[in-house]
């Protein structure tokens, strides 16, 4: 069960109107590294294989998504994603050339129908994993969530033109497969195709609640959480950036291969008054539900 041609998430690109506060926030709290700079970019690392998992771009006005990147599994597939984008309904917004950041590499830029932007890369830089894992350092991204109007079209999409699965549908969510972890993008059934949220995998549950208890030593409230998510299995936390961008703490991400049966929307009913497996988090609060319809994707880069 993975896509032929999409290996990993590998990062996820923002707009923000304060890029000093942002590598505040990101670095001291958050506890991702500076990999890079410029003028106007930072990059941000965790303590995995990626050159790089976030990427902050200044841009005056409400914060926007740029884009998604995924990395290809050969440099082959980027002309076959370009070529099944197209019959896809989607757009090749980048052709096939040298990837724009530090960590290098060749890039394939595509929009789906409804203006969402996936990069895909092949060839880029990696680093040597830290071992062992600092404790309550981010290491990837886990998934990122994207809000869909039209869910059809949005899966459709994602698995004609880059091979995703379907791992499991839920009443409000289409979660999509790409390796062995169980998503590395979702999908939630809404009314706008906004930025949901970006999950970062910790090292352990433990990191989760450190991080939860750290965030709130910051003045960041945990705004969802802790819990354990049905789908995927993977322990949470969440909170709200200082701009109003919905980020995740996770880890215990579960593992799929081929033998790993979807299910639906009736397989992950909880009982009255549950949100979780757990069923010890409170819903999420008012204010994330606000934010994960703010940040949408920026028309241009």
């Amino acid at each position: 069960m993975k896509s032929p041609w999409i290996a990993a998430l590998r990062s996820v690109a923002l707009n923000v109107p304060d890029l000093a506060l942002a590598e505040r926030f990101y670095t001291e709290t958050w506890r991702l590294r500076v990999v890079a700079r410029d003028a106007g970019t930072l990059l941000l690392g965790g303590s995995g294989a990626d050159h790089h998992v976030l990427a902050l771009h200044q841009r005056s006005g409400v914060p926007t998504i740029r884009q998604v990147t995924l990395r290809a599994r050969s440099a082959a597939t980027l002309q076959t994603i370009a070529d099944a984008t197209a019959a896809a309904a989607g757009v090749v917004e980048r052709a096939i050339g040298a990837a724009r950041d530090a960590a290098g590499g060749v890039s394939l830029t595509v929009r789906d129908p409804h203006g969402r932007r996936y990069e895909i890369v092949h060839g880029d830089s990696l680093r040597t994993p830290e071992a062992p894992a600092p404790r309550d350092v981010p290491q990837r991204l886990a998934h990122a969530v994207l809000n869909s109007h039209d869910m059809p079209a949005a899966q459709g999409f994602l698995e004609r033109a880059l091979g995703f699965v379907l791992a499991d549908r839920t009443r409000i969510m289409a979660f999509m497969n790409c390796d062995r972890d169980h998503h590395s993008i979702a999908f939630g059934d809404t009314d706008n195709d906004a930025l949901n949220h970006i999950a970062f995998v910790m090292p352990t549950l433990d990191a989760v609640m450190r991080g939860g208890g750290r965030m709130k030593d910051a003045g960041h409230a945990i705004e969802w959480g802790p819990g354990r998510h049905g789908p995927g299995d993977n322990a949470f936390n969440y909170f709200i950036d200082p701009f109003g961008i919905v980020i995740e703490y996770t880890a215990e991400v579960e593992q799929i291969d081929d033998d790993y049966q979807p299910r639906g929307p009736s397989d992950w009913a909880w009982p009255p008054g549950r949100v979780d497996q757990w069923g010890i988090s409170a819903p999420p609060s008012a204010r994330l539900k606000e934010a994960q319809r703010a940040v949408r994707f920026a028309a241009t880069l």
